[in-house]
């Protein structure tokens, strides 16, 4: 179970341009820093989230999603699959309006969840990936 090209597409274009990166934090050498660095240049406002809750690229960071104090569009996670389910829970909880697992994060209950509450959910993609080859 996982989005087609189509919901991988209204994500990108149709979701709106703020995105929590979760598992974002000021190490250089993580994945989360290179694909924020391919979302800002496609437009997107990236908000750290990270239990140290670190300022990236003059953004300031928060510990939990919980903790932003505006509206997110999209929640783009970067954590180990047995954590992912409580982010995206979180992300239903903010109102967020997509949730994208990043490449090796799957939870196909999560994945149900999300789509029950009505919001767009990728699983097992990365957008850096999806950003060029759509």
């Amino acid at each position: 179970m996982n989005a087609d090209d189509s919901a991988v597409r209204r994500i990108l274009l149709d979701s709106g341009d703020t995105w929590a990166v979760v598992g974002l934090s000021t190490n250089r050498e993580r994945a989360a820093h290179g694909v924020a660095e391919v979302l800002r240049r496609f437009g997107k406002r990236v908000i750290p989230v990270h239990p140290r809750a670190e300022a990236v690229a003059g953004e300031r960071g928060y510990a939990r999603l919980s903790d932003i104090p505006e509206p997110v569009d999209v929640v783009d996670v970067f954590v180990h699959s047995e954590l992912a389910g409580k982010i995206a829970d979180e992300a239903v909880e903010i109102g967020a309006r997509a949730v994208w697992f990043q490449l090796g994060v799957i939870d196909q209950e999560a994945f149900r969840r999300v789509r029950a509450a009505g919001m767009e959910m990728v699983m097992d993609r990365c957008p850096a990936i999806e950003i060029p080859r759509l």
